[in-house]
């Protein structure tokens, strides 16, 4: 039986913790009552029923303290446009600088989270599972509201296109390409009749 994606000869690289492109988010806590936010890439959906995402954090983060503390935190999804600023905020430490003076930030009503106003997409969550991984934590953290820009949705949910994330690998930043077809329907083409 041949290979959909034909014969290629496989090179062991060895473990690591790679996944071919991430989302980049900054995540946002009160670390002793101030807002501070940290840029990651590791974060992604954990379930649907509740709703939750997850977040893996380095144990030495400032921002893991307010997550810690408040039980509570954001993941703000910048646009194309905050790549500047979402960087910077993964190389300076909030322990040392005032990340939150950079941005226009407001408050969840429900969990009292702080959120960047100007990024497109924001999730506020409640701290639900903390994870000690080794030199990072899981957070798993319900979603508790989702607040989004009217200009990014298309039918009450996020365009991808107007969200204009920002996606991170090996170390370099990239826009959201084109659509290569449609989900739970291009791989009916490879059903034999």
């Amino acid at each position: 039986m041949h290979s959909i994606l034909g014969h290629m000869n496989k090179v062991s690289i060895g473990p690591k913790p790679y996944m071919s492109a991430m989302p980049i988010v900054l995540v946002g806590a009160s670390v002793g009552g101030k807002p501070n936010f940290m840029t990651a890439a590791w974060a992604g959906v954990a379930c649907m029923e509740p709703p939750m995402v997850s977040v893996s954090i380095n144990k030495s983060r400032h921002t893991e303290k307010g997550i810690m503390e408040s039980e509570t935190f954001s993941l703000n999804i910048p646009s194309t446009k905050n790549v500047a600023e979402a960087d910077l905020c993964g190389l300076i430490s909030g322990s040392k600088d005032d990340k939150a003076s950079i941005f226009e930030i407001f408050y969840s009503k429900s969990t009292n989270t702080p959120l960047i106003k100007s990024f497109p997409v924001n999730i506020e969550c409640e701290l639900v599972h903390t994870i000690d991984l080794g030199s990072h934590n899981l957070h798993v953290g319900k979603v508790i509201d989702i607040h989004a820009d009217e200009g990014c949705l298309q039918n009450e949910v996020p365009d991808v296109v107007k969200v204009d994330p920002i996606i991170y690998t090996n170390g370099m930043y990239y826009r959201f390409g084109e659509s290569i077809g449609k989900a739970y329907s291009i791989g009916k083409t490879l059903k034999k009749s």
